[in-house]
């Protein structure tokens, strides 16, 4: 736990369930600045991206915004403000469901797939930047206690 504590400048013997609760918050923060740092050319932020992402993999079908909700990664997410920006990047377009006029569909254009094309690449690099301390089994490794983790 020395690192943690170096890294907090502390000297207190955290619980090491406390210890690993700001682990987390902490590598994911530096996580997501080195992903933010990518996507500021592009002026996108990492939801603005996975909105991206969750269109792209309809392949070319539209989707509502509930079911864009129910994919991302943080919940939290105000999807509407999300898509609404996007919007005016013309990387997504917004469209009356025919069958129920009170349904709003989303459906990414030739620009954001272009875009996603050019930005895939980079961070596929800093994702492998990101982990490149460890080796593919702890990799597997992590995976699995990460989601052993939130299985409460």
């Amino acid at each position: 736990m020395k690192e943690l504590n170096d890294i907090l400048k502390t000297n207190i013997d955290l619980p090491v369930s406390r210890a690993t609760v700001i682990n987390i918050f902490h590598t994911t923060t530096w996580m997501k600045d080195d992903l933010l740092v990518e996507l500021k050319p592009f002026d996108l932020s990492l939801e603005q991206f996975n909105v991206l992402r969750i269109l792209r993999g309809q392949h070319g079908n539209a989707i509502n915004l509930q079911d864009i909700q129910e994919r991302m990664v943080s919940k939290m997410s105000n999807t509407t403000r999300l898509v609404d920006k996007l919007i005016k990047k013309n990387f997504v377009e917004r469209t009356i469901c025919k069958a129920n006029r009170r349904k709003v569909e989303i459906i990414i254009t030739d620009i954001g797939l272009n875009t996603l094309k050019t930005i895939d690449p980079i961070i596929d690099q800093t994702e492998k930047n990101i982990t490149r301390n460890l080796t593919q089994e702890e990799l597997i490794q992590l995976n699995t206690l990460l989601i052993k983790l939130k299985n409460k």
